[in-house]
């Protein structure tokens, strides 16, 4: 037996798997199909600044209309806290307490399935109905995840428009923004909701015997639209339908309210209608401080906009931004401007190219170290291995549904050590 066979048995099972490439013709093509595959994937790949960890928290919030803050602990909070540490899995609560509402927080474990978590929290108060107080309204559950954090933040701000308008705006917006794939949820932060608010006149009122609560079901069905009926000629069928929603101040005036003197009584003869903001809940304003030299603070709405799991931050990101161009001068007034105060998907693709390149610098000084050592041809054949590793470890990531992100970078930075 020759001494070549005798170290071929001697070696392990990876010792006879690196002999076998090592003899044969096709690993160079693997090691470059490894390589282009890699690459791909790099491109290919979902990139976002943090990565997709399953950390299951679940909001349920709760109403109890006139008790104060100490009331809503004893009797609404407390006992849900209780209830909710008896599900399996959960790690932490939180709870805050105000006048006539209550807010608990459940985080489960890290690894616990989000939708199943939802499942035996909302059966768990389900099961426990009878234990709610009376006057507690039913809880609203609403979970929440990574993904719930806005990639991107739009401001829209001018010194010629207010809150109410600037927020019509941003509706408009984000009605449009909706439509573009992989927007997941997008919030309006600021700004005063349109409302057509009626200030009743007691005097006239009483001058038509008529009262407050008796108007409000008239101003229900005079804001009512139903089906009364359809005519069928020749084979199709027309349906009839009557009444109109109230769309502007004017349609509310116009509401009949009652009859004194044998004509209709309308409800501007007996209040004042006017369409106005709502006393804003946010104050937003932008600025660009001293630094900026500007010179004070404008009226503001910001729109923030998340996106779906394991979509790529950038690619949906730069879709919103095209989206929004193509409503410049439509939608979006010349003389409102339009500012990014926030943009992940731009620093989700700084720190992956900047950290990909740090792990080129690292397989370069691993190599260089190798030379520097033992010798070019060992040298050569770690700046080989590395990168190819490297790569189908990437491509791996793409077919497993893993996004790029720095902490999967950090680690393969890590793993050339």
């Amino acid at each position: 037996m020759s001494s070549a066979d005798g170290n071929e048995h001697g070696l392990g099972l990876a010792g006879r798997i690196a002999g076998a490439f090592i003899d044969s013709k096709l690993t160079p093509l693997i090691i470059a199909a490894s390589v282009l595959l890699g690459a791909a994937a790099v491109v290919l790949l979902p990139r976002e600044e943090e990565p997709q960890i399953k950390v299951p928290m679940i909001d349920v919030m709760v109403s109890m209309p006139g008790s104060n803050a100490k009331e809503v602990e004893e009797r609404v909070t407390r006992p849900m806290e209780e209830l909710m540490w008896e599900i399996s899995g959960v790690e932490y609560i939180y709870s805050t307490s105000r006048d006539s509402e209550g807010l608990v927080i459940v985080r489960f474990k890290v690894g616990e399935d989000p939708e199943l978590s939802l499942v035996k929290l909302t059966e768990k108060l389900r099961s426990n109905f009878d234990r709610i107080p009376m006057g507690v309204s039913w809880p609203l559950i609403k979970p929440k995840s990574i993904d719930d954090v806005p990639i991107l933040a739009l401001t829209f701000h001018s010194a010629r428009y207010d809150h109410l308008m600037l927020r019509r705006v941003a509706a408009q917006v984000e009605e449009e923004v909706k439509a573009v794939p992989l927007v997941a949820e997008t919030t309006i932060i600021g700004g005063s909701r349109r409302q057509v608010r009626v200030r009743l006149d007691p005097v006239k009122l009483a001058a038509r015997n008529l009262t407050p609560a008796g108007l409000i079901p008239m101003l229900q069905q005079g804001n009512r639209q139903f089906r009364a009926g359809g005519l069928t000629s020749d084979n199709e069928e027309i349906l009839i339908e009557t009444g109109a929603f109230l769309k502007t101040a004017e349609d509310v005036g116009d509401v009949v309210v009652g009859v004194f003197g044998g004509r209709p009584v309308y409800l501007r003869e007996v209040a004042e209608v006017v369409d106005e903001g709502e006393e804003p809940g946010q104050y937003v304003f932008f600025g660009q401080g001293a630094a900026g030299g500007a010179g004070g603070e404008e009226p503001a709405v910001t729109l923030s906009i998340a996106k779906r799991p394991g979509a790529n931050a950038i690619t949906v990101a730069e879709n919103v931004l095209k989206k929004l161009d193509t409503l410049q001068g439509t939608i979006i007034p010349s003389d409102l401007t339009v500012s990014i105060t926030r943009h992940y998907g731009e620093t989700a693709a700084e720190k992956s190219n900047e950290l990909l390149l740090h792990m080129g610098i690292a397989v370069v000084s691993v190599a260089i170290l190798i030379w520097l050592s033992l010798g070019w041809r060992e040298s050569g054949i770690v700046g080989v291995a590395i990168p190819a590793t490297l790569a189908l470890t990437l491509l791996v990531f793409y077919l497993y549904g893993f996004t790029l992100n720095r902490i999967t970078l950090f680690a393969l930075i890590f793993s050339i050590g």
